[in-house]
C-alpha cells in the first residue's frame, strides 16, 4: 500500500509539473520590438478595423465618446459572461502604465502583465496573426485617447473556468500562427484576409465553435448560434452570401443590405467601425468573403 501511495505521489507531482510546464506565460521580450516605432495616425485604421470600441467602449456610447474606452460591456457565453475591461490610458484602471512588450504579450499571446492568462472571448487569438508594426501603431493610437478612471468589472464565470492557469491548454490546441484561409490569393483577396482573420476577427461570431469553445476551423464563416441565445449568426460564405463585392463593401460602409434590410445589434456595431476604413479596404474584404470556400468544401 505504501509503494502504490509512493507512485501516486510521484504520478501526481510529475502531472502537476507538466501543467505547469505547458501553461507558462508566453512573453514578448522588449528587445523583440527595439525596432519598432509606433504612428498614433495609422493605428487609429488598426484600432477601427479591430472593433476595440465595440466591446470596451461604455454601453450606448455614441460619437466622441466612443474614444473612451472604460470597458463594462459584456459578453454572454456558455462559459459565463465575460465583461471587458478598460483599457483607456489611465494608470491604475486601464494601460497607461504598460509598456509596449506587455501590450504586445497580451493582443497575441493572450497574457496580462502579471502573468496572468486572459480569457479567450479577449480575441488574441486573431490578433496572434497582425504585424507587430499594426499592434505597436494601435498601441500609440490608444495612448492618444482619453483616460477613464472606472474600475474594470470581474467576469461573471465560475469554477472550473475560473482556473485561468488552464486556458494555457486551451492555447495549445487553439493558438494558431497560421491563416485559415490560404492557397492563390490576388493581393486584394489577401488584404481582406488580413483585415478580416487577423484584426477585424468576423470568425468570432460568424464561425461555430467546438466543445471547448475554439473555432471551427473546418466551418470558417459557416454560420453560429447567437451567443445570446437569440437566433443564429450568418454564414458569410459565398454560397450563402450572393451579394456582390459591390454590394458586400457598400453595406460595411453604410449598413444598408442590397434586400433594403439594416444592420442592426452587434454588426450595426461593426459597420460604424470599418466605415472607418478606406473604401478599398471594405472592397479587401468584400473580396475575400467571396473567396472562402463553400460550406462543407
Amino acid at each position: 500500500m505504501r509503494r502504490l501511495l509512493l507512485i501516486l505521489v510521484i504520478l501526481a507531482l510529475v502531472s502537476a509539473g507538466a501543467f505547469f510546464a505547458l501553461t507558462m506565460p508566453d512573453r514578448v521580450a522588449p528587445e523583440e520590438l527595439a525596432d519598432l516605432i509606433g504612428d498614433a495616425d495609422a493605428g487609429g485604421a488598426v484600432f477601427w478595423a479591430g472593433g476595440c470600441a465595440s466591446c470596451h467602449a461604455g454601453e450606448d456610447a455614441e460619437g466622441e465618446d466612443r474614444l473612451i474606452l472604460s470597458g463594462g460591456q459584456q459578453l454572454a457565453s456558455e462559459f459565463g459572461t465575460f465583461v471587458a475591461p478598460n483599457i483607456s490610458p489611465d494608470p491604475e484602471h486601464g494601460i497607461g502604465d504598460w509598456t509596449l512588450a506587455e501590450f504586445v504579450t497580451a493582443m497575441q499571446n493572450g497574457i496580462s502583465p502579471e502573468g496572468r492568462h486572459y480569457y479567450p472571448a479577449f480575441p488574441y487569438t486573431a490578433y496572434r496573426m497582425a504585424t507587430r508594426q499594426d499592434m505597436a501603431d494601435l498601441f500609440a493610437f490608444l495612448s492618444t485617447l482619453p483616460a477613464s478612471v472606472t474600475p474594470s468589472e470581474p467576469h461573471q464565470v465560475s469554477f472550473p473556468v475560473t482556473i485561468t492557469r488552464g486556458i494555457g491548454l486551451w492555447n495549445l490546441l487553439h493558438l494558431r500562427d497560421d491563416y485559415v484561409v490560404d492557397g492563390d490569393l490576388t493581393e486584394h483577396e489577401a488584404r481582406g484576409r488580413y483585415l478580416s482573420e487577423a484584426l477585424a476577427h468576423c470568425a468570432e461570431c460568424h464561425t461555430p465553435r467546438d466543445a471547448t469553445g475554439g473555432l471551427d476551423r473546418t466551418r470558417w464563416m459557416a454560420g453560429a448560434p447567437n451567443p445570446t441565445g437569440r437566433g443564429t449568426i450568418p454564414a458569410l460564405t459565398p454560397d450563402e452570401l450572393t451579394w456582390s463585392v459591390e454590394e458586400i463593401a457598400a453595406y460595411l460602409n453604410d449598413g444598408f443590405a442590397p434586400d433594403f434590410d439594416t444592420a442592426g445589434g452587434q454588426m450595426a456595431e461593426v459597420v460604424e467601425n470599418l466605415s472607418n476604413l478606406t473604401s478599398e479596404d471594405r472592397l479587401a474584404i468584400a473580396a475575400y468573403l467571396k473567396a472562402l470556400p463553400p460550406v462543407g468544401e
